[in-house]
């Protein structure tokens, strides 16, 4: 008997319709892209429970005569091709034909459409891609299809999505981007009866920006046009003083088509080599425009990659605009202008009016024989690293460890349980070391025994500071700020901290939502500086932003190791000697190993090492 069977057309369409369409968005994606090719110059987006049970797009674009509307929901039917010389040049959204009839395959769906000039209508239903009815009918001219019931049929699809909000947000997030990528055509997104962006659709990017992304984010942009050439770039970008914690704000545009590109990623971060903070992210909406035959769209099922011939070329197109454009705010900013007056706001709170001088301290002497760093007069621990310490931090010189006692024979009894009165076994206290001093203002060189070790003390500092919060099991204690601050998210950052906000809220934050995508801030975990709140935020959506779901407990998980990171010693910053000293003696107890994103804190190297190194060993 045969092992190898034929799949029924049906199935091909339910395994095929998965490369297309995994979710909601994928759907209004595909209906937005179709409307543009159609030429509308207005579409609509409405989206109810999330987009799993109903999806509607308007648009008033040509429309399409009975006779094409009765086979668009055909696998491979497209308008956009007609020989294999087309897919060398793709100049339109869509060109496979397989958007329709991978959402027919898996929905309900209702048509209208009609095309300019004619005098009615038609209207399809479909089910299950299988038309049901079709039939002439008035209506406006354009095309409105209604998508229902999404994965109806395929029920093992259907429980991998996410919550209704989490993919009502990424819905949005798709219309979204469709609307930056055409500036020209007004695009309006509802989501559960409530409008959530307009665009006006004047063919300026700089307007589009401002309704979609908002004023904040088009306040900090600057502009950014590449010179005369075969790649063109345009668009802006952000100041590096507006960075964020993560890449949710960077959107890439080839010939008007949303892409993800590492390489035009890249060429922007490049751009912002020594000008922007480790850890944080321009913010961008580019548009790269070539040749269409020097772009191949066709590489992913969704399109949503591309390769470019000469990936070089562009590269250099979008960094070297990206660098212009930040060196001429540079000389803008090297010109002395009068400070703007600023309105008084309600958050505005009275500050102190004198505040204690701080205490200056006394410059580390360094001794070239000894090599340690040594102090006239060390200066107390900072506030935020006595919290992870002991309450007695070890001193600068370690106690001795205890010598190993051997019994003689005869004396060796069976181990037996200790006494309830009896102390409990001391912690493992590190070897004697010796703290040589600190390089870079990022390590720590140790000498113990007969062997070097070098300390990553931020990475140390950080396992030390999630174990803690690990061990909690009450809430950690806030600091107030003098000034509430509002942080400005994307739509789906706003929604995962709505979702997380009971851990957040045990990790010390107080905030609540203030508009649209807007967090207020009042206060930030102890010990936190507070102007890294934003980052810590930012950067915890980053990491909850993930294609799965998480547990309760793996968010948490993530959510602490950003905390920790924030909290923690920063590298580049000189330590005091007790707060290297207190780092080595866990790292060398082996109390930290790693840090909580799995790096090694430190590196050990043998006299014999060593030795070999410097060819003293042959």
């Amino acid at each position: 008997m045969s092992e190898i069977n034929i799949l029924s057309p049906h199935i091909a369409d339910l395994i095929a319709a998965g490369e297309v369409v995994d979710r909601p968005a994928s759907v209004v994606k595909e209906l937005m892209e179709n409307a543009f090719d159609a030429g509308a110059h207005t579409v609509t987006v409405e989206i109810r429970s999330g987009g799993i049970t109903y999806i509607r797009v308007t648009d008033d674009g040509k429309g399409m005569a009975p006779e094409d509307a009765g086979i668009a929901f055909l696998r491979h039917a497209t308008s956009k091709l007609s020989d294999e010389r087309g897919l060398e040049a793709i100049g339109t959204f869509g060109f496979r034909g397989e958007a329709l009839a991978a959402i027919s395959a898996v929905s309900r769906i209702d048509l209208t459409t009609r095309q300019k000039g004619a005098p009615s209508g038609v209207r399809m239903t479909l089910t299950a891609g299988d038309i049901q009815e079709m039939y002439e009918t008035g209506c406006p001219e354009g095309t409105t299809m209604t998508v229902r019931d999404l994965f109806f049929n395929t029920p093992a699809r259907l429980k991998f999505l996410k919550t209704d909000r989490a993919e009502g947000t990424a819905c949005i997030q798709a219309a979204l981007k469709c609307a930056l990528g055409r500036p020209d055509i007004s695009v309006r997104c509802i989501k559960d009866g409530k409008e959530e962006f307009f665009s006006p659709g004047d063919g300026k990017l700089d307007s589009c920006i401002y309704h979609l992304l908002g004023r904040d984010v088009m306040q900090s942009m600057l502009s950014c046009v590449s010179e005369p050439g075969d790649i063109q770039v345009r668009g802006f970008i952000s100041s590096p003083e507006a960075g964020r914690g993560n890449r949710s704000n960077q959107y890439f545009f080839v010939n008007g088509r949303s892409v993800k590109s590492q390489m035009l990623q890249s060429a922007l971060e490049m751009a912002y080599r020594s000008r922007l903070l480790t850890g944080r992210y321009p913010t961008c909406v580019l548009y790269v425009d070539v040749a269409f035959g020097a772009v191949d769209v066709n590489v992913h099922p969704t399109k949503a990659e591309v390769k470019f011939s000469q990936e070089k070329k562009v590269f250099d197109g979008v960094y070297y605009a990206c660098m212009a454009a930040l060196d001429r705010e540079n000389r803008l900013a090297s010109t002395p202008a009068p400070m703007p007056v600023r309105e008084k706001s309600v958050y505005d709170l009275p500050r102190p009016s004198s505040l204690p001088p701080e205490q200056p301290r006394t410059p580390p002497k360094f001794d070239p024989v000894a090599k340690p760093v040594t102090y006239d007069d060390p200066p107390p621990m900072g506030p935020n690293f006595l919290r992870d310490s002991e309450e007695n931090p070890p001193a600068w010189t370690p106690v001795p460890p205890r010598l190993p006692v051997t019994l003689p024979p005869e004396e060796i009894h069976p181990v037996q349980a200790p006494a309830p009165e009896q102390l409990p076994m001391e912690p493992v206290r590190a070897e004697p070391f010796r703290v040589v001093g600190e390089v870079l203002s990022t390590y720590i060189i140790v000498e113990h025994g007969e062997k070097m070790t070098l300390i990553d003390k931020h990475a140390a500092h950080e396992r030390m500071h999630f174990d803690r919060l690990c061990a909690q099991t009450v809430p950690t204690p806030s600091q107030s700020l003098l000034a509430p601050e509002l942080i400005s998210l994307s739509a789906e950052d706003f929604d995962l901290t709505q979702d997380q906000s009971e851990t957040f809220s045990a990790l010390g934050y107080e905030m609540e939502p203030y508009g649209d995508n807007t967090l207020l801030l009042r206060a930030v975990p102890a010990g936190m500086d507070a102007g890294e709140a934003r980052a810590c935020v930012e950067e915890a959506c980053e990491k909850l932003r993930t294609g799965r779901k998480l547990s309760a407990q793996q968010a948490r998980q993530e959510i602490l190791k950003t905390v920790a990171c924030k909290a923690a010693i920063k590298a580049g910053k000189r330590s005091e000697p007790e707060e290297l000293a207190a780092l080595t003696e866990k790292v060398l107890a082996g109390e930290v190993k790693y840090c909580p994103h799995g790096r090694p804190v430190s590196v050990t190297f043998t006299k014999y090492e060593l030795d070999k190194l410097f060819d003293r060993i042959v």
